[in-house]
């Protein structure tokens, strides 16, 4: 039922005072480690006489042994299961470039090393959101950007190569004309691995500790044929027409059945030694380590008690295989235990095992370790090993397209036509010719795309996937039809404290929007700390900008009791003194339980902390504060620095004394200061003509601080240690690591394991501990609204014009969400379907619960009513309350498509 309009003002703030789950993993979201991937050790094998045979060092994942048993906010629990790298997301020539008209340069750089360019304008998965996409060809590897296309601003083949770093030319770009280059650069983009895998599996009795031995098995126990139909099909090798591994599928040379399957449209073929040729003969069983010994993976199924001898990695003679999965079967549970080895070289890689690493479920069990599999190889190859060959392969490649490509460069194959000249609007005189080039470009492109899908080398599609799967990045829709524009917003239990045009406004899924200040007071940025009572908020701006501090319970009572709304002209006594031409403030977020904020005016910081009262520490009552928290907050020093700073964030110091930082970044560099002295030391210098600072977030391995450093398309993690004799360690270690996002973003939000960027149109995932991409969503007019605990955005929805569905009901089709190739066929939608919708602006909300950890899903208290719908239902059957705040429904996004330009490309 719902509630009259007195309730809901008397219940909106319910449990206001009490700390939100929330805020608990706001506050530790930056929060990681490493030791759930597990850790390197040295491994020995010996032979029965305990003579040492061979030691190999590797990292062995074994389940986190150091979990607490307890829920924790901020713990992970479980993690999702993704593949890494996905080739529909990497893969761009195959899947943007083939069989569409585009444009592709060749030209050397200031080394006399050649390389390629291919841009295309696309229309970003059927999203009506028209982009640039460019690959750079070159001996290193290829890299790719997305640039944001402009009906008013043509790109030149220079300013892309500008972004991405490189300017300076032995000799200008000629764009290549001749369509044969699709087939010459696409076996440029396969050099990055095979869409398909081939691991091997190696069957173990109890008690066998030597190569020689498993290889010799001539079958394997039931439990063992259990597993094998667990991981795929048994296939007759014989006139095998799909993907083979490398077996023989004529002559029947290498057995006569094998195992197969295909997950997530990944061709998987496996490598038994049981179904291998059998020599008795041969003792080593040459013909099966020819095969298992060669394989990336190889899977170990060990029979025997869990304290029988385990497997080693150092048992196996291989100089091929990096990384080793041990399986062991539980007769009395029906479950499988597994173990992951990885040679030290190979980067980290997920998902990393839960623990304990036993799964009872076959089903969830196959499907981890595919994935674990799957990324386990992909990582594998870019080891020194596989990455040195694979960069000689390439600049092979490079270099010798390149050679049979200069006897053409003073014919009509290469011209040094700009980028600007091969957009659509072509010369009329020369229009027909250009048309006719253009239909056969794209003719052999799109025959090319058919043959390689043919041969099963095509990249993965999301036709595979699962379609009730709910990835933990789901929004969810939160208020429909938001008319206001925003300024910044902050949590508030379960709701939005929003700064718009129309003043400040509190906001929840289905109830009436509360107007807390009017549009007189301006907030520019701002931070709502529900545990200390208060609201930090800077507002207007240029010389009138000032600090303000606000009583949380203070504003809420203004709401219950439905006072005057307060305005600009209300809030003199809320000023903290010395802030006036701040253009910029931080607050620390994690650990310490001194409140900190250091505030930019200028090139001048100011550090204020909390002031300490014992009384109401020990007390926790408020009663006798005052309505204006002014006089809670001290002044402590003012640093100087050498430019106004774009970007700040605090870092706690291990001991808070005397070692807490400042990172700030101005000009060309990062730098931190130190809170207590002043000193600034040199973070990083960065190497490029222009610089768009991002974020600098502090996140805290195992409890030692880091920064990770996003500027350009770069996002680089460093290292910080304690300050030693005055000044940090920050001298470049093996901890470090950097990625390259696939378009500059605006924002990034970090939410252990993930790290999100935030773009004009597009949300990219990624993980933290590598880098790597796991998904990347679409959304139209994207602005990031709020993050510090749950994720708010606001994006652009295609809904109909005369709908007047509520937020809920229209949330389950109009969330922004990247879709499924189904989804995808269902939103090929006419342009007279188009033409009767209207575009509006929605705010959605990412739980971040959801993020960090799906076991610790529930309910966040929030200073609005909770809200109960009933759903229909037949009769007899009573209907059931639905929380909205739990609601994880598949949201499918038809109607995003169907918005802006009606047509991108010719």
């Amino acid at each position: 039922m719902e509630l009259s309009s007195a309730e809901a003002v008397s219940t909106r703030f319910l449990g206001l005072t009490q700390r939100s789950v929330s805020e608990d993993l706001g506050c530790r979201r930056g929060e990681f480690s490493r030791k759930h991937y597990g850790s390197v050790e040295l491994l020995i094998s010996s032979d029965a006489d305990g003579a040492i045979q061979r030691a190999g060092r590797f990292r062995v994942e074994n389940g986190s042994s150091d979990e607490n048993t307890g829920y924790t906010p901020g713990t992970w629990h479980r993690t999702d299961v993704h593949l890494e790298n996905p080739e529909y997301y990497t893969r761009w020539y195959f899947k943007y470039f083939l069989g569409k008209v585009h444009q592709n340069y060749i030209g050397t750089d200031s080394e006399k090393n050649p390389f390629f360019l291919s841009v295309v304008l696309s229309d970003q998965n059927n999203q009506r959101v028209p982009q640039y996409h460019s690959i750079l060809w070159r001996k290193t590897g290829t890299q790719k950007i997305c640039l944001p296309y402009s009906p008013t601003k043509t790109l030149s083949v220079k300013s892309i190569l500008s972004a991405m770093s490189l300017e300076k030319f032995e000799k200008g770009p000629r764009e290549i004309f001749h369509p044969d280059i699709q087939k010459d650069l696409l076996v440029l983009e396969e050099q990055e691995g095979s869409v398909n895998f081939k691991f091997g599996v190696l069957y173990a009795k109890d008690g066998q500790l030597t190569d020689d031995e498993m290889f010799s098995n001539e079958t394997g126990s039931e439990s063992f044929q259990r597993f094998l139909h667990l991981l795929g099909d048994t296939i007759t090798l014989k006139g095998w027409t799909g993907y083979r591994g490398g077996l023989d599928t004529k002559n029947d040379t290498t057995g006569t059945f094998s195992i197969y399957t295909v997950y997530q449209g990944h061709e998987i073929m496996f490598h038994v030694s049981t179904m291998l040729p059998y020599s008795r003969e041969n003792k080593q069983q040459v013909e099966r380590k020819r095969h298992i010994g060669n394989d990336i993976v190889t899977i170990v199924f060990q029979e025997g008690e869990e304290t029988a001898p385990a497997f080693k990695p150092s048992m196996i003679r291989s100089h091929f295989t990096h990384i080793f999965a041990l399986v062991r079967y539980n007769k009395q549970n029906d479950s499988y235990r597994l173990k992951i080895f990885s040679e030290e070289s190979v980067p980290l890689f997920g998902p990393p095992l839960p623990s304990p690493p036993v799964f009872t479920n076959h089903q969830e069990f196959r499907d981890f370790v595919l994935v674990k599999l799957i990324n386990g190889e992909k990582a594998t190859l870019e080891t020194p090993t596989f990455s040195q060959k694979r960069q000689r392969t390439l600049d092979m490649l490079i270099r010798s397209l390149y050679q049979d490509l200069m006897p053409d460069l003073h014919k009509n194959m290469l011209n040094r036509r700009s980028f600007s000249d091969v957009l659509p609007d072509s010369p009329k005189s020369t229009r027909k010719k250009e048309e006719a080039r253009q239909a056969e470009f794209v003719r052999l492109g799109q025959a090319l795309k058919l043959k390689t899908g043919v041969k099963g080398d095509a990249p993965t599609t999301l036709a595979t996937t699962s379609f009730c799967k709910k990835e933990p990045w789901e929004s969810q829709s939160f208020c429909s039809n938001f008319p206001h524009e925003v300024v910044c917003a902050d949590s508030w239990g379960q709701s939005l404290l929003v700064s718009t045009d129309a003043g400040i406004l509190l906001i929840d899924d289905g109830q009436t929007t509360v107007q807390v200040f009017d549009k007189t007071l301006q907030i520019k940025q701002m931070h709502v700390l529900e545990a200390l009572d208060y609201l930090i908020a800077r507002t207007d701006k240029g010389k009138d900008s000032r600090l303000l501090v606000f009583r949380l319970s203070s504003v809420q009572k203004d709401i219950e009791t439905k006072q005057v709304i307060r305005s600009k002209y209300d809030c003199r006594e809320n000023k903290l003194e010395r802030t006036k031409g701040c253009h910029l403030y931080a607050i620390n977020t994690h650990h310490s339980s001194e409140l900190r904020i250091v505030v930019a005016i200028r090139n001048k910081l100011l550090l204020i902390t909390k002031k300490y009262n014992p009384c109401n520490s020990l007390t926790g009552s408020s009663l006798s504060l005052s309505e204006s928290p002014v006089e809670e907050f001290q002044y402590i020093r003012e640093i100087c620095l050498s430019d106004p700073p774009v970007v700040m964030t605090l870092v706690d110091g291990p001991t808070g004394d005397s070692d807490n930082m400042i990172c700030v970044a101005y000009r060309h560099q990062f730098d931190l200061v130190n809170e207590s002295t002043g000193e600034s030391y040199r973070l990083h210098h960065i190497e490029a003509n222009k610089v768009n600072f991002v974020a600098a977030i502090d996140v805290y391995e195992d409890g030692e601080a880091g920064l990770l450093l996003c500027y350009n398309y770069v996002c680089q993690y460093r290292k910080v240690y304690p300050f030693n004799g005055g000044s940090p360690l920050i001298q470049p270690s093996a901890y470090d690591f950097h990625f390259s996002w696939n378009q500059v973003p605006y924002a990034v939000v970090c939410a252990f394991p993930y790290i999100l960027a935030f773009t004009t149109d597009s949300i990219e995932i990624r993980l933290v501990v590598n880098g790597n991409l796991v998904h990347t969503a679409v959304v139209p007019e994207l602005q990031l609204v709020a993050s510090r605990s749950d994720i708010y955005f606001k994006a652009t929805a295609a809904v109909s014009g005369s709908s007047h569905s509520s937020s809920k009901e229209m949330s389950s089709r109009s969330s922004p969400q990247t879709p499924t190739a189904y989804d995808m066929l269902e939103c090929s939608l006419s342009s007279s379907e188009v033409s009767g919708e209207v575009a509006c602006k929605n705010l959605y909300k990412i739980p971040l619960s959801n993020l960090v950890g799906r076991s610790i899903e529930r309910p966040l208290k929030s200073p609005l009513t909770p809200k109960v719908v009933t759903t229909p239902t037949s009769s007899g059957i009573t209907s059931l309350p639905v929380t909205h705040s739990l609601s994880l429904s598949r949201m499918e996004i038809k109607e995003i498509a169907n918005r802006t330009r009606k047509e991108l490309l010719e």
